[in-house]
Parts: C-alpha cells; structure tokens; sequence
C-alpha cells in the first residue's frame, strides 16, 4: 500500500504534472466539467471515481467508503454538518446530496488550491446552496463557528483531514461546546495512513461511543476503515 501510494503520490504525479503543466486536482476538474452532467451529484462523484479508479489514485473518501459516509448522514440526518478536509469536494457534494432542505454543511479546507477546485466542483454538481466553504486552519475556524457562523451545536462531523489533528480537534469541538448529545463523528483512515493516537482518545473516552467499519483505501485493495464516535454528552 505504501510503495503504490508513493508511487501514485509522488513520482507518477509530479511527472505528469510536469509535462500537461497541470496539477493532478485540476486534471479530476476538467475531467468532471467535461464527462459529468450538470446539476447532478451523483453524475459527479461517478465521474470523479472513474477517473481515480482507472486513471490517477486521488484521496477523495471514494465509493467504497462513500456508502459507509452516506449511511452515517442518513442515520443521522443532520441539520448542521461539518466535514474537516475538502479536498476536492467530493465528500461534500457526496454529504450535501442526503441533507435535508433547510440543512447546510460547512466544510473547511486549509489548501487555497484544492478550496479553488472544490468551489467548482460543488457549483458543478447544483449543491451549492447547502455548502458553505470556509478556508483556512481548523484550529483557528473551529473556535470561530459559534459567533462568525452562527453554529449553535453540530449534528454531524465528518474528519477527513490531516490525520494528526483528528484528536486536537476533536478536543477543540468539546472545548467550544459544539457537540451536543447525540452529535455524531466520522473519521476516515484510521487504518491508513492510520489515526493511532485519536483511535486511543476516542475508545478511552467515556464520554463517545464507538464503532468501527471495516473496508479499502479509496480506489485500492489496501485495508482501511472508518470510526464513528457518538458524543454521550
């Protein structure tokens, strides 16, 4: 899993970043704005999955791991989410798709480049109106939520960032009293690259219960899974 990722990551995609002068995140761009239908998401993450299935790996949540996501917001049905990481907003067209009317999502991304991107592609797939973009690090937006997004509890967290802030920022949703009881967090790669040290938190913490969904790395045959944690209050 690791040599393919570095492989896939690193040489093949600086390679061909060099020589189309373009950035992987661009290629997935151009790819849904001229293979996808307008306006409708599910067109969209098809798209995206295809071409990182057959053509470049990207760490998109992917299809496998998308059904896991997909559930967990049916479940719980969210009037406000929060999903840590954009990327290229393809979780986010993927949450923003099962939200309810009157439901929004605010997702937050610290790379300009990849928010530039996900901007098109959540316009693309006509779920603009429920997700609001906020740039910048989760440390500093986190605290902000309550008074300059006027978030009074979270229903639902989806982290999918760096794996080493899952555990600070988790504490700092508890800190700034975001969750609420019930308020349920989904974390992505908590096999790989893995999570050890928020998996550790999180199953040691009386206050969550857990449960754990075995399945792939997106677009892989490498194990991963995803962790939900149910805040107890």
């Amino acid at each position: 899993g690791t040599a393919a990722l570095i492989w896939n990551e690193i040489i093949r995609e600086k390679i061909t970043n060099f020589i189309m002068n373009k950035s992987k995140e661009q290629r997935i761009l151009n790819f849904v704005l001229q293979n996808a239908v307008r306006g409708d998401p599910c067109s969209v993450l098809d798209t995206i999955d295809k071409y990182c299935s057959q053509k470049e790996w990207a760490m998109n949540v992917g299809d496998e791991k998308g059904l896991i996501l997909d559930k967990t917001v049916e479940e719980v049905n969210p009037s406000v989410a929060l999903e840590l990481g954009t990327y290229c907003g393809y979780s986010a067209v993927r949450i923003a798709r099962l939200l309810k009317a009157g439901a929004h999502l605010l997702s937050v991304e610290f790379n300009p480049e990849f928010a530039a991107i996900a901007k098109q592609i959540i316009e693309f797939a006509g779920v603009q109106d429920k997700v609001k973009l906020l740039e910048g690090p989760s440390e500093e937006i986190i605290p902000q939520l309550k008074k300059k997004y006027e978030v009074d509890t979270l229903d639902f967290v989806f982290l999918d960032h760096w794996k080493d802030r899952y555990t600070p920022d988790t504490i700092l949703l508890q800190e700034c009293n975001l969750l609420r009881k019930g308020s349920v967090l989904l974390a992505d790669n908590i096999i790989f690259p893995g999570a050890p040290e928020f998996l550790n938190y999180i199953r040691n913490n009386p206050r969550f219960q857990c449960t754990t969904y075995p399945s792939h790395l997106e677009y892989m045959k490498v194990e991963d899974a995803m962790e939900k944690a149910v805040f107890l209050g």
